[in-house]
């Protein structure tokens, strides 16, 4: 039969226990609003960016730094050879220039980076142009900035969705072993507490930590910085509840056996790392070479930003994300089943 009244107490404990804390109601709810805002203010928009030439000093080189400083967007220095590799290398300009005569320029950058490659086009333009070359056909320029199309529009639910594996693994794993340490679990075996009562305890205090936090992350990006929402709002709190779980249950497992607080932090960082790095929190995930991608969309945190941005950017179902949650799904119960035998109370 069920008993409310030991959950009841298990998840008034845990709510005293976090609002008694102010740098924790900070760390929860001030840090991440601070860090949307933050990041939403860089990535607003793209400024124009000026590109940094070197010339090298020999002949020709007034008539190169002429063609170059006549266009928008150009930077250009005249340098003796040295200087303009060692600057080249040091990442100070994005390009170097060797004239060689009249009629020949060598060109020397890292192909690696997309500035150097965009500056060679837009140098080649210009000497070329300077040169007398004519383009046969007249182009134009129609700058898009829609609200979806731009970054801080891609970087907002990934915010949301970095918070939510932080939230799980810190707010359920962290906490638990912080418990351990402080032998509560032995003064909690000692009352009349079943151990679901327990863990549906931290769980659902979990759940009611995160929904004011997801809330004011999502206040900052529409209010904030006109991000765009298209879906429901049913769909988007299903995609966050569910997973609020699966971080959970990974805060769980990772809890199950450690003893200490500095074996809880390494094994959290050990987690929650590489999914920041691949699961397309900052970046798409799709940057990453192929071979990989079957590992990178089967972490729970990649299924989570997928459905967040699909959702929130294009408006779409639940029923279209059933691959994403069915992944979220999986993680969330092999978790939990995992979590649940494993568990050590002391």
């Amino acid at each position: 039969m069920f008993r409310a009244g030991p959950l009841r107490e298990l998840i008034l404990t845990r709510l005293r226990e976090f609002y008694r804390e102010p740098e924790v109601v900070f760390w929860v709810y001030g840090f991440p609003v601070l860090l949307a805002i933050g990041l939403g203010i860089a990535f607003r928009s793209t400024p124009k960016r000026e590109f940094q030439i070197g010339i090298v000093d020999r002949e020709g080189a007034a008539r190169v730094a002429s063609a170059l400083q006549a266009v928008e967007g150009l930077e250009a220095a005249i340098l003796p050879a040295e200087a303009a590799r060692a600057r080249l290398v040091s990442g100070r300009i994005d390009l170097v220039v060797e004239p060689e005569d009249a009629e020949t320029c060598r060109y020397v950058f890292d192909a690696s980076k997309t500035e150097a490659l965009l500056a060679r086009e837009r140098v080649d333009w210009a000497i070329q142009s300077a040169a007398g070359r004519a383009d046969p056909v007249t182009t134009e320029d129609r700058l898009v900035e829609e609200p979806g199309s731009r970054y801080i529009d891609f970087l907002m639910p990934g915010l949301m969705g970095m918070n939510l594996v932080g939230g799980g693994l810190y707010g359920v794993g962290f906490v638990i072993v912080d418990m351990r340490v402080r032998k509560l679990m032995k003064r909690f075996l000692a009352t009349p507490m079943r151990g679901s009562d327990f863990f549906l305890a931290i769980l659902t205090s979990r759940i009611l930590f995160m929904i004011p936090e997801m809330g004011f992350i999502f206040g900052v990006a529409a209010l904030g910085f006109g991000v765009p929402f298209r879906g429901s709002f049913a769909a988007l709190l299903a995609v966050i509840v569910l997973s609020a779980f699966c971080f959970a249950g990974l805060g769980l497992l990772i809890a199950a056996r450690a003893r200490k607080l500095e074996t809880i932090s390494g094994l959290i960082n050990l987690v929650i790392l590489p999914m920041w790095l691949l699961s397309g929190v900052f970046f798409s995930s799709e940057r990453f070479p192929d071979f990989m991608q079957p590992v990178i969309q089967a972490l729970p945190l990649t299924a989570t930003n997928d459905a967040l941005r699909a959702v929130i950017l294009d408006g779409s179902s639940l029923a279209s994300q059933a691959a994403e949650l069915a992944i979220l799904l999986a993680w969330t119960v092999g978790s939990f089943v995992l979590g649940s035998r494993l568990f050590r109370w002391t």
